[in-house]
């Protein structure tokens, strides 16, 4: 059978932080239901709209994200992973990743324990940073004595996987601070860290009010706190095993390593993206469309199936990002041809720009490389 990842993207936030550009949008009760019903009828339906049948695969990640996932209550989330479980086969229960992203502030000791309840065995908290000032500027709803409060009760609810999601490059952050958030995270045991960069995004209200870029740090000191972060969090165990993602030994996020491994999935729910058999789905961001209409194939918004070439690029600037880089006989036996037969010339300037090494048979970037790391990845496109 094959392994499948199952992404559930649920869109509705108490209200869009001034730097996100996810399709997300306020929530209220009705259309949360609404939305619930549709998700279901999405799911049930899935062979009809794939071409493809369950017991062709094998479920092995389910990732609920948003948006704000613990914005629904406990009920609402049994129901879609029982629509899961009666729609696909999954994988021995221990072996199946649950993962529901929530931010502080939305949860509760009851919410907590239903969602246990209902399978979820890994919870992301979405932190952003230890500092109040910060989490002001970023326009969180949340301050760090929430943040607290949503962990201790993770850990009582039974969690023992929990990711935090950090970000630098934020207006007014130092090395000090993110010193303070990385210190506040690693001293309550997560499993797993993920720290992400500040991007202003075109559209946002970021993209408005920094478009001079005065007020955030520099480039030299962006690099500088990625930097930072890697050694502080490599020191107290953490290793770094995708460009801005950490875990303990044996923590990894197996959804995730998925999608840089290029294994199928299936996104369900609004704007959510799939692939299958090396063809890439797109459903409708319009949320009438998809509630009106959750199976019919005129919610894609994209279908696009890749060429032999789409997908070695693919395997490449994916597979760069993860620290043991991309395999050479993973590549040959993939594609049935060597690796420098299509990009020898591209591998020779990368490693000649000390940007890439090849050892032992695997490609991976150096540190500089990963400074300079969308250079590398166009260099496939």
């Amino acid at each position: 059978m094959r392994p499948l990842g199952i992404y559930i993207h649920v869109p509705f936030c108490v209200r869009k932080c001034g730097y996100c550009d996810f399709l997300s949008m306020p929530s209220g009760k009705e259309g949360m239901d609404d939305y619930i019903f549709a998700l279901i009828e999405e799911i049930k339906g899935y062979g009809e709209k794939y071409k493809c049948e369950g017991s062709e695969y094998e479920v092995k990640s389910v990732y609920i994200g948003g948006g704000t996932p613990s914005l629904l209550l406990p009920d609402a989330v049994g129901r879609v992973m029982d629509s899961l479980h009666e729609t696909f086969a999954f994988a021995n229960d221990k072996g199946v990743e649950v993962t529901l992203e929530s931010n502080p502030g939305t949860v509760t000791m009851a919410s907590l324990n239903g969602y246990v309840k209902c399978g979820i065995n890994r919870l992301s908290i979405g932190l952003q940073s230890a500092n109040d000032n910060e989490l002001k500027t970023l326009g969180r709803i949340h301050d760090s004595a929430a943040f607290f409060k949503a962990f201790d009760m993770a850990v009582d609810a039974g969690f023992e996987n929990i990711n935090v999601d950090i970000m630098t490059a934020i207006p007014g952050q130092t090395l000090n601070s993110l010193e303070n958030t990385l210190k506040t995270v690693t001293g309550l045991g997560c499993t797993h860290i993920s720290a992400y960069s500040l991007i202003l995004e075109e559209g946002t209200p970021f993209y408005e009010k920094y478009s001079s870029k005065e007020g955030l740090p520099d480039e030299d000191e962006e690099r500088e706190m990625y930097h930072f972060t890697v050694s502080y969090l490599e020191r107290r165990g953490y290793l770094r095993y995708e460009i801005s993602n950490f875990s303990l030994p044996g923590y990894e996020s197996r959804h995730n390593t998925a999608y840089w491994e290029r294994d199928d999935y299936i996104g369900f729910g609004l704007g959510a993206s799939s692939l299958i058999k090396d063809t890439r789905y797109k459903n409708t961001a319009i949320m009438k469309e998809y509630i009106m209409s959750p199976l019919s194939r005129d919610i894609f918004s994209e279908q696009i199936t890749l060429s032999g070439r789409d997908r070695m690029a693919e395997y490449m600037f994916l597979g760069l990002r993860m620290s043991r880089g991309v395999s050479e006989d993973g590549f040959k036996k993939e594609f049935l041809t060597g690796i420098d037969g299509i990009y020898k010339n591209e591998l020779d300037a990368l490693k000649r720009d000390g940007l890439i090494l090849r050892d032992s048979g695997r490609i991976k970037l150096t540190e500089k490389g990963i400074d300079y790391g969308n250079y590398v990845f166009s260099r496939f496109l």
